[in-house]
């Protein structure tokens, strides 16, 4: 496929642009409300699908009508989700060696039984949206930690899991650079049985397991000590995502 890993301007292959002009007239004539879309949001959807016109076309449109009616503002309000951002749970800081943002999970602060799924999907949306706004490499992606220290079985919901499983792989094709999941307790693998089978291979390629010996070095490889969270043996704290400075925010058309 085309070059997406450095800065400038997309690099496509003829097959790729072509795929890509088709997809836009097919697009533009289904819901003429998207015209104008960039070159960079159809490509992640057709990478998503292996090139196929007609499947892309079907899965972009989908989301179309997914994100006006869900995100009809373009972005989620911080006064919406209040309750969510209150418990500090996600965090964006930094970026890694190829400009991606780093988010972190600190999944012992989420409980089962104190959230609405409803508003769980917002607070996801809205923090995936701040971080491709904050990224900075051209294809808006970005790198999530998710931190299992200290999980119980209080914390592990998944019915959430799969409500942002399913919007990460619906609405953010491509946008997932690399998942590390550190801090792995025995609890958490029953859960992992029951949720694979729901992950797109796409997905699984980008999931990484680190064991605790290997933490610092492998996260070292992706993340300079200078851009990587104090909590991992890095310089930068971390930020709660509702404070963290991300310019032009909020971001209208993510």
């Amino acid at each position: 496929m085309g070059d997406r890993n450095n800065d400038g301007p997309l690099e496509v292959t003829k097959k790729e642009q072509a795929a890509l002009s088709l997809m836009r007239i097919k697009v533009e004539a289904l819901d003429p409300a998207s015209k104008g879309i960039d070159d960079a949001t159809l490509l992640r959807f057709l990478y998503a699908r292996s090139l196929n016109v007609e499947k892309s076309t079907k899965f972009f449109i989908q989301h179309q009508l997914w994100r006006r009616s869900f995100v009809p503002l373009g972005y989620i309000p911080e006064e919406g989700i209040a309750q969510e951002l209150k418990k500090e749970r996600i965090f964006l800081q930094g970026h890694d060696k190829q400009g991606r943002a780093i988010g972190v999970l600190l999944a012992s602060r989420h409980f089962d039984f104190s959230h609405d799924v409803e508003d769980l999907k917002r607070y996801v949306v809205y923090a995936f949206d701040k971080a491709i706004v904050s990224t900075k490499n051209r294809q808006g992606n970005f790198l999530i930690i998710i931190d299992l220290a200290d999980l119980r079985l209080k914390n592990i919901d998944i019915r959430g899991i799969l409500a942002c499983l399913n919007i990460l792989q619906d609405h953010y094709p491509e946008r997932l650079g690399k998942l590390f999941v550190i801090h792995v307790p025995y609890i958490f693998w029953g859960a992992w049985r029951m949720i694979y089978p729901f992950i797109d291979e796409m997905t699984r390629k980008k999931i990484l397991f680190v064991d605790d010996k290997n933490l610092q070095v492998t996260l070292l490889k992706e993340i300079s000590q200078d851009q990587l969270p104090d909590l991992y043996g890095g310089l930068l704290p971390l930020v709660p995502i509702h404070l963290s400075a991300v310019p032009n925010w909020p971001h209208r058309n993510t």
